[in-house]
């Protein structure tokens, strides 16, 4: 039995890097290749299909093949704008829910998409949690969009204070579950366990 689910996941690559000095977190390369390529390795099995949150010229990320999702607030307002733009682009084909990953994250858990599943509680809105919330992997309902677009409009940018308020549920996986590259020697770290 496949554990795949039909859920569409957006990759969220639309940060701006200033620890790496500027440019796509997702496009450095780890072990041979992009980083992004690690997380869609490990994402893609448990999704219906995946689309990558990010602005800019979309063609730098054409080698991926997929959809390109830019924010559609503007002034790069951080993860929720990705999550919302994902959310517009799943409500078009007619999704209930969307799971989101960070691009910078190339051991993401094997079983995120399960894990997030299994924990919903009422609102249907799931953060991972790895010792701590890790609020840019989880279950995004397309419900919500609309509240959170009116969120964004009005100046929440930090997630756990909108999760929180929908009365958003956790899912827990290992401590280092989502170790992401943010600096030069996270990339150094990561090729030692690649």
């Amino acid at each position: 039995m496949s554990s795949r689910s039909d859920i569409p996941a957006v990759v969220l690559a639309g940060g701006l890097a200033r620890r790496m000095g500027g440019g796509d977190k997702g496009r450095l390369m780890l072990a041979g290749k992009p980083i992004l390529t690690h997380v869609l390795d490990r994402l893609s099995p448990q999704v219906g299909r995946v689309a990558i949150n990010a602005n800019g010229d979309s063609a730098r990320w054409d080698e991926f093949g997929l959809p390109v999702l830019p924010d559609t607030v503007p002034d790069y307002p951080g993860p929720l704008a990705g999550v919302l733009a994902g959310l517009d682009w799943a409500a078009d084909q007619g999704a209930e829910a969307i799971v989101s990953a960070a691009a910078d994250t190339p051991f993401l858990p094997s079983d995120l998409v399960p894990g997030l599943l299994s924990a919903r509680g009422p609102s249907g809105l799931v953060l991972a949690r790895a010792g701590r919330p890790q609020p840019t992997f989880g279950l995004w309902p397309v419900a919500l969009r609309e509240d959170l677009r009116s969120a964004l409009a009005s100046g929440t940018r930090k997630i756990l204070h909108w999760t929180d308020a929908h009365g958003a549920t956790y899912a827990d996986f290992p401590e280092d579950a989502f170790f992401n590259v943010n600096t030069p020697e996270d990339l150094q770290a990561a090729e030692v366990r690649a």
